[in-house]
């Protein structure tokens, strides 16, 4: 084929088609209207000599030779991106991008409403998106550029994603205020709860694909214990929730309990059991690691989350 004659933004669109699978979705990646990706998919399938693309339903599916190139076409995008991004700064105030997080709901409530204020004060014009953290798929959907970050504990990482520590995560055992058996038993919000009592009340466990062991559970397995667990939900605020209107409790990131106990009439406990205390941070892949937008975006969320970190458990908010 001859270069001369060849549109190089239909590689953008090829790129965006690619990832999405969806002209429409396509078109909002790149700033284009559905039409104008239709067009340009035609002109492409004329250029390349392949269909690219057969639908399927509401999908576009691609055809082996769209796969074969799917890489290669990434890199070039990428190393075309670093090479005239090099020398210049990124502008915040003027920048018109969308960066999409893949996060629980944990920082939805401890660290979006601060970033989104953050972004609308210095970017106005950038689009954040936190979407659900689905945990045997976040470097899948890293490597095909479906989140630009994911912010988890610390993974063993394939070589080709970057990490950045943020803060640890300490445990603590929620449950309503005023709870019956906690105060006939004296245990004050701050407290430690007997092993006993622990493992006798009913547990809300956190977990997106319904499982119903969890960290806590493997602390409890080395004391020779195990606990009651009653239901298990996708979203920690559902736990807080649920835990604040029933006699249950649930093991729950500090921060967090500390964040939501006064808003849902939570007392906040330690639990009676060591837990391992996970590191939480960012990862991403290590294409963006150099590119200014990314590396702002990477230090707002730094910024904001790194005042979440303790050497050790601070005392508890009796409230």
């Amino acid at each position: 084929m001859n270069l001369s004659g060849f549109d190089l933004n239909l590689l953008r669109v090829l790129d965006a088609l690619l990832a999405e699978h969806s002209t429409v979705r396509a078109g909002q990646r790149v700033g284009l209207s559905q039409p104008a990706v239709s067009a340009a998919l035609k002109r492409l399938r004329q250029s390349l000599g392949d269909d690219l693309f057969i639908r399927r339903g509401q999908r576009l599916e691609p055809t082996e030779f769209a796969r074969s190139i799917a890489e290669p076409l990434r890199e070039l995008l990428d190393d075309a991106e670093t090479l005239l991004s090099g020398p210049r700064q990124f502008d915040p105030a003027s920048a018109r991008m969308r960066f999409r997080i893949s996060g629980s709901d944990f920082f939805a409530e401890m660290l979006m409403p601060e970033l989104g204020e953050r972004i609308a004060a210095e970017a106005p014009g950038i689009l954040l998106q936190l979407v659900d953290l689905v945990p045997d798929n976040y470097i899948d959907t890293l490597e095909t550029y479906a989140v630009d970050l994911a912010l988890i504990p610390k993974p063993d990482l394939p070589g080709w994603l970057d990490w950045q520590g943020l803060f640890s995560s300490y445990f603590s055992v929620i449950a309503r205020r005023g709870h019956p058996e906690l105060s006939r038993l004296a245990i004050a919000p701050g407290d430690t709860i007997p092993l006993e009592a622990y493992c006798a009340l009913g547990h809300i466990v956190f977990s997106v694909e319904g499982n119903t062991t969890a960290m806590g559970d493997a602390a409890l397995a080395r004391v020779g214990r195990t606990r009651r667990v009653v239901m298990t939900l996708p979203s920690f605020y559902g736990v807080h929730s649920v835990v604040a209107g029933s006699d249950h409790v649930a093991l729950v990131p500090r921060q967090l309990a500390c964040r939501l106990q006064h808003r849902l009439g939570l007392d906040v406990f330690a639990p009676p059991m060591p837990i391992p205390t996970p590191s939480l941070g960012m990862i991403w892949h290590k294409r963006f690691t150099n590119a200014p937008a990314h590396r702002w975006l990477r230090g707002q969320i730094a910024a904001l989350l790194e005042p979440l970190h303790e050497d050790r458990p601070a005392h508890l908010d009796a409230g």
